[in-house]
């Protein structure tokens, strides 16, 4: 039986299949990497991780967000205190 270390986190096909539970465990902690004849086939990640992922995605297609973002870095946004939404 493969033993899941805390440090690795790449495993090919045949050691995901023999020890799925174990590695579906271990990506609550860290990303896993699934390969096959040393080339990568697939990531195994926390629902967290991935919501993360994808929440980084929709804001970087959003015009209006980036927008934001740039403004802020360059010193452009002044902050409002949050009394003033209810104006």
């Amino acid at each position: 039986m493969l033993r899941i270390s805390s440090m690795a986190s790449t495993y090919s096909i045949t050691e995901a299949q023999a020890n799925f539970p174990a590695l579906v465990r271990a990506s609550q902690d860290r990303p896993i990497t699934i390969t096959r004849r040393d080339e990568v086939v697939g990531y195994l990640l926390s629902p967290s991780r991935m919501e993360a992922i994808v929440e980084s995605m929709e804001i970087l297609a959003n015009p209006k967000a980036m927008r934001a973002i740039r403004d802020y870095e360059k010193g452009l946004t002044k902050f409002q205190p949050l009394s003033a939404l209810d104006a």
